[in-house]
C-alpha cells in the first residue's frame, strides 16, 4: 500500500521528483548514508537535560548527499544506504520509511541550496531558538494565546514566561509526558486532545515530526478547518515546507 497521493508527504514527495528530474539527478548514483546520531553529536551540551532527544524518546538521523547533510528526528532511527532513486522507491509506510525520505530530502534541497537550516542547533542554541520563537510568535500574529503541539521542553517553558500558562496549550503523543504539568499546564494528550488545542488558541506552533510520526496532515486540516494561523517548527520540515510553501521557524538551524 503506497503513500496516497494527496497527503502532504505524497504531494512533496511528487514535487520532488520534478526537481531530481529538472537537476537530471535522477540517473545519478548518488549515494545517501543515513545514520542514526547521539545526542551530543545531534545537540551538543546544552544546559537542560529534559529535551526528547537526551532523555531518549527520540534520535536525529542524518542523511549525506555530496558532502551535504540533512537532518531528520524520529523514535525509529535506522540505518540506511542507497542511492536517491532508492529513496524515492520508499513507499513512506513506517515511521522508519519517512524519516529516512526527508533526511535524504532536506539533505539534496540544502545541496541544492534552496534551503538552508538542515542542520539541528548545538549547545546553547536552543534556548535561544526558544525565546527567538516566542518572541516571533508574539510579535508577527499579534497573538494572545498559543498552542505548542510536540513538547519541546524550552520552547514550552518560554511560551509560558511570554503568554502566561492560562493563555498556553501543549499537547504531545509520549506516554511520559501526558497527564503531567509542565510549568503550570497540563499536556495533552496529541491523539486525543489536537483539535481542542487548535480551537482554543491564536496560534499553533507545531513540530516538523508530525511528518515523520504521520500527523501532520491531521493537524494541518484542522488548522485549515479553524482558520487558525500557524508555524512549523524544527529542522525536520525543512524541505517540506519549501516545497509545499508552509510558514516555518527554525531561527538557529545551522547549514549542512
Amino acid at each position: 500500500m503506497r503513500k496516497k497521493e494527496n497527503s502532504i508527504l505524497g504531494t512533496a514527495k511528487e514535487s520532488f521528483a520534478r526537481i531530481l528530474e529538472s537537476e537530471q539527478m535522477g540517473d545519478i548514483e548518488v549515494s545517501v548514508r543515513v545514520i542514526p546520531l547521539t545526542p551530543e553529536e545531534a545537540i551538543g551540551d546544552p544546559n537542560r537535560r529534559d529535551f526528547p532527544i537526551i532523555v531518549g524518546k527520540e534520535r536525529v538521523i542524518e542523511a549525506e548527499i555530496r558532502q551535504s547533510k540533512g537532518q531528520a528526528f524520529t523514535d525509529s532511527p535506522r540505518p540506511y544506504r542507497g542511492t536517491l532513486r532508492d529513496v524515492m522507491d520508499l513507499e513512506l509506510r513506517t515511521n522508519e520509511e519517512r524519516a529516512v525520505f526527508i533526511a535524504s530530502l532536506n539533505a539534496t534541497l540544502g545541496h541544492l541550496g534552496l534551503i538552508q537550516g538542515t542542520v539541528h542547533c548545538k549547545d546553547e542554541d536552543p534556548e535561544q531558538c526558544a525565546l527567538d520563537i516566542a518572541e516571533t510568535v508574539e510579535k508577527r500574529f499579534a497573538a494572545n494565546s498559543v498552542g505548542l503541539i510536540g513538547l519541546n521542553p524550552a520552547i514550552a517553558e518560554r511560551l509560558i514566561d511570554r503568554f502566561g500558562a492560562s493563555n498556553v496549550r501543549l499537547t504531545d503523543l509520549s506516554r511520559d509526558n501526558v497527564g503531567r504539568e509542565r510549568w503550570g499546564v497540563e499536556v495533552w494528550d496529541g491523539a486525543t486532545r489536537m483539535k481542542d488545542l487548535v480551537k482554543d488558541v491564536d496560534v499553533v506552533l507545531f513540530t516538523g515530526t508530525t511528518l515523520v510520526n504521520d500527523t501532520f496532515d491531521d493537524i494541518w486540516g484542522e488548522i485549515q478547518s479553524q482558520g487558525k494561523a500557524y508555524l512549523v517548527y524544527g529542522i525536520t520540515a525543512a524541505g517540506v515546507c519549501f516545497l509545499l510553501d508552509f510558514e516555518r521557524i527554525c531561527p538557529c538551524g545551522r547549514d549542512g
